[in-house]
């Protein structure tokens, strides 16, 4: 049986709104309970899906951070463009990493980052990481498990050109980190099993933010969205937006 594939979205429901942005490998779907509970709060929110997620893996061993930049980008002005003036982002995992290059080079309200990456010192988990969304799109596709394996097979023959580029970009964005002056929420779960923990102590100390928090779930792992602390979570974040000097 064939599964939908999670779709981008825009909860439209007030004046606030925040731009929400999955991690590497992942979807919208990462980030929906978020927006549903930020819209009954009555804040918009908006979700793009970077290019060659949400689709075939062939295609996502195609593409690269410079194109997942654009499509943050793109939703960002997406939203200007809908007559949103006051925008904060919150960020999983790379889109942690985008919601602070987006805050060190646009004027944001707010930024949340949850379980971002500072440092990549090798491209080969992030590459297991696309094997297993890989794996799970096909399931999820209703494959038959001797087709999926013969296409497993066939894409571990292959590589991922942009996975260095990730790397590249990742240690940039960690220079710009100092440029921050937004409101900042550093979000990060304990039991992170992707990447290093003490990224979120270094998102903390270097942001130059006069208003910033650094929060540790301990029951939490890598998807803290979907993990068992997601309810606190979401009542931290929207904790921090009330906190926000919004002018509407």
């Amino acid at each position: 049986m064939r599964i939908a594939q999670p779709k981008p979205f825009f909860f439209e429901h007030g004046k606030r709104a925040v731009l929400l942005l999955h991690g590497f490998t992942g979807t919208s779907a990462d980030v929906r309970m978020l927006g549903r509970f930020l819209e009954k709060h009555d804040y918009t929110s908006l979700a793009p899906h970077y290019r060659g997620h949400g689709v075939p893996p062939e295609q996502l061993i195609q593409t690269n951070p410079d194109q997942w930049w654009e499509d943050v980008l793109a939703a960002y002005q997406q939203l200007q463009d809908a007559g949103y003036r006051e925008i904060a982002v919150a960020g999983l995992s790379l889109g942690g990493v985008f919601s602070l290059k987006l805050a060190a080079e646009f004027p944001l309200k707010g930024v949340v980052t949850m379980c971002a990456p500072m440092t990549m010192k090798t491209t080969d988990l992030m590459y297991q990481g696309v094997l297993k969304y890989a794996r799970d799109y096909k399931k999820f596709a209703g494959l038959e498990v001797e087709q999926i394996e013969q296409e497993m097979d066939e894409l571990k023959t292959k590589t991922m050109p942009g996975l260095n580029d990730l790397r590249t970009m990742v240690e940039g964005v960690r220079k710009e980190v100092s440029q921050i002056y937004t409101p900042l929420l550093v979000v990060q779960a304990r039991h992170d099993e992707v990447i290093d923990p003490n990224s979120a102590q270094i998102i903390y100390d270097e942001a130059e933010s006069t208003d910033k928090e650094l929060q540790w779930y301990e029951e939490s792992s890598h998807v803290i969205t979907l993990g068992p602390e997601k309810a606190q979570l979401h009542e931290n974040v929207l904790q921090f937006l009330e906190s926000l000097d919004w002018q509407e």
